[in-house]
């Protein structure tokens, strides 16, 4: 604890009593840049994620839990769905020669995706998937 939170009435070097009752308010000043510092540094990040090479940014779609008619289904959580839309498309892979070979889907494309495989990542409080292009199954049109 810091002298001016102190509410003995010690001596300190000086030989001056320290303050006793409410800190001043340079002190709390002082203590609440420390605290929105620390609170700065500590606090997630909204961060955008660009995929590298042949790897696609894929979300997937939500599964239905109502039918045509209005019947509600219920929830199965081992049941995913095998479809998604693209977020992101990294630039592509180099061959031996250097030579770039771009990806054939962009972003806002609906894939067909395998039922395991990629790597899920969580960005913010959203779930994504990232595949290789060559893991993709199909391209919707």
């Amino acid at each position: 604890h810091t002298p001016a939170l102190c509410q003995s009435t010690y001596h300190n070097r000086t030989s001056r009593p320290i303050a006793a009752s409410i800190p001043s308010q340079q002190h709390l000043l002082q203590y609440n840049i420390k605290y929105k510092m620390f609170a700065r540094a500590t606090r997630p990040l909204q961060r955008a994620l660009a995929p590298l090479g042949d790897r696609i940014l894929i979300r997937k779609a939500v599964v239905e839990t109502q039918t045509a008619g209005g019947i509600l289904l219920p929830t199965d959580s081992a049941k995913e769905s095998n479809e998604g839309t693209v977020v992101a498309v990294g630039p592509g892979l180099r061959d031996v020669s250097g030579v770039l070979h771009a990806p054939t889907l962009t972003a806002g494309d609906s894939v067909l995706l395998p039922k395991y495989g990629g790597q899920e990542i969580e960005i913010g409080d959203e779930k994504l998937n990232l595949f290789r292009e060559d893991d993709i199954l199909g391209k919707f049109d």
